[in-house]
């Protein structure tokens, strides 16, 4: 079973297959939005193996991850 991990989009690159920056739990990645094309800057989604599989809201987010660095399921560093 995945886990999906919450992530604010930070900018939307591409047309054909948009993909976005995004700021997981303080640093920055990469994931492709194919699933979410209506994802728009500054939304919350839900990360499963590199792919936004379904926008959040931020409380939703927030309380995730707080939920994840408690039981330290992502690394940090």
């Amino acid at each position: 079973m995945c886990i999906g991990i919450p992530a604010r989009i930070i900018s939307i690159e591409g047309d054909v297959l948009p993909n976005a920056v995004i700021d997981v739990a303080g640093q920055q990645r990469t994931c492709c939005l194919a699933y979410l094309p209506e994802a728009q800057v500054g939304d919350y989604v839900l990360i499963q193996n590199g792919f936004a599989m379904s926008i959040v809201d931020e409380q939703e987010a927030q309380e995730s991850l707080r939920t994840i660095a408690e039981y330290k399921l992502i690394n940090y560093d």
